[in-house]
């Protein structure tokens, strides 16, 4: 993933704009491109800050979210069962694809954590 310009480069952007330059000058003096100085220049506009914007997504914004609810019940209810398992009962009770792996990471974020037990059996704790 691209990381930001720093703060440092684009408080002087700004400065340099603020100072009566245009924001295609500032961004030429400091060798960055004509679209990143305007856009340093509109978010302290805007904002009041040349502080980036918090990259990716939303935090709950995923696709299961809204089907948080049934997967976890699913899972409590059968500490056992498998991803490819409840993928399957995901698709059947709500028409919605999804690929196991995708099932592991929610759940792991929800808190879930698969252990074994003094008898090799695998178990789904929360």
């Amino acid at each position: 993933m691209a990381r930001s310009y720093s703060s440092d480069l684009r408080e002087r952007v700004a400065g340099e704009v603020e100072a009566g330059q245009s924001r295609r000058a500032a961004a030429r003096r400091f060798g960055v491109s004509a679209s990143t100085g305007i856009r340093i220049a509109k978010r302290k506009e805007l904002t009041g800050s040349v502080e980036p914007a918090r990259m990716g997504r939303p935090a709950g914004s995923g696709k299961f979210t809204i089907y948080a609810a049934d997967l976890i019940g699913w899972v409590e209810q059968n500490d056992d069962i498998t991803m490819p398992e409840l993928a399957a009962k995901l698709e059947e009770k709500h028409g919605v694809t999804a690929h196991p792996a995708s099932l592991s990471r929610f759940l792991l974020k929800q808190g879930f954590t698969v252990k074994k037990n003094a008898a090799g059996n695998r178990v789904r704790t929360r």
